[in-house]
């Protein structure tokens, strides 16, 4: 199997342009291997689309499907453009969360980032549940797939490979759901640490940043209409919220190496 490794703020896939195997569940857990497969966070397949200019699929380094990966659709930007898919910089991705716009940002004939208009996001009250014996508070954000947003003191110390999934798998996310362990860096600045579903501990994930970004603006703690940067292991995101919820992306997309793999 050829494929192109991409990464975004070291949230790594692996690109394949064409249709979706019927056994892409066992390809996608072998490949993410890091120690016997190529190594990532999953696997993105890219092809034609009816509705858009292209489609996108995601799958999780568990094998299980997702509905869409904000670093990973900034990667299928650069994808489609630096091998002359496509000499347009302003593309419609179809995702299992909808038709989300790209804005290519391009450096001579090559793609360097992307801002993503992600949609309206809604955010939830908050909620205590608990957790391996204590109650957490968290903000539960769609952004297109599920997150529970967790406001923290210092997001460095928090417990992500304990309660992250313990969160993940609460009976009250039926399908699972992303986790992300957040506190203020500054104004408008946050620090974010995510475990993801499907992947656990990423570098980085980026519908958890605009999740994290839309409950800090509902919340008073940044504010509208105002670049946010959310500062995740992996770098720098930023998320612009507007007063109806609307959501933009803006960040890197790189690429790593081209390979391909016996199966």
């Amino acid at each position: 199997m050829r494929f192109t490794k991409m990464q975004g703020l070291g949230n790594d896939y692996l690109y394949v342009y064409g249709e979706v195997p019927e056994n892409i569940s066992e390809i996608c857990v072998r490949m993410s291997d890091r120690h016997f497969g190529a190594g990532s966070d999953g696997m993105i397949y890219i092809s034609g689309s009816d509705r858009a200019d292209f489609s996108m699929r995601i799958f999780n380094a568990d094998g299980s499907e997702g509905a869409m990966c904000g670093n990973g659709i900034r990667c299928v930007g650069k994808y489609v453009y630096d091998n002359g898919y496509t000499d347009k910089t302003e593309l419609d991705i179809d995702t299992r969360s909808g038709i989300k716009h790209l804005s290519l940002i391009t450096y001579g004939k090559t793609v360097r980032g992307a801002s993503v208009d992600m949609g309206t996001v809604t955010v939830g009250d908050r909620t205590a549940l608990r957790i391996l014996g204590r109650d957490i508070a968290l903000v539960p954000v769609s952004v297109g797939n599920p997150h529970a947003v967790v406001f923290v003191n210092d997001a460095e110390k928090a417990p992500v490979d304990s309660v992250g999934p313990a969160i993940e798998k609460h009976p009250s996310f039926p399908g699972g759901v992303n986790v992300e362990f957040v506190s203020p860096a500054g104004e408008n600045r946050l620090r974010m640490r995510v475990w993801e579903r499907g992947s656990g501990i990423t570098m980085a994930c980026g519908t958890g940043a605009c999740a994290s970004a839309a409950a800090a603006a509902a919340a008073g703690v940044c504010g509208f209409g105002v670049p946010i940067d959310v500062v995740l292991d992996g770098g720098t995101l930023q998320i612009t919220v507007s007063p109806d919820m609307m959501v933009t992306m803006t960040g890197p997309a790189e690429k790593v190496y081209d390979g391909e793999m016996e199966l």
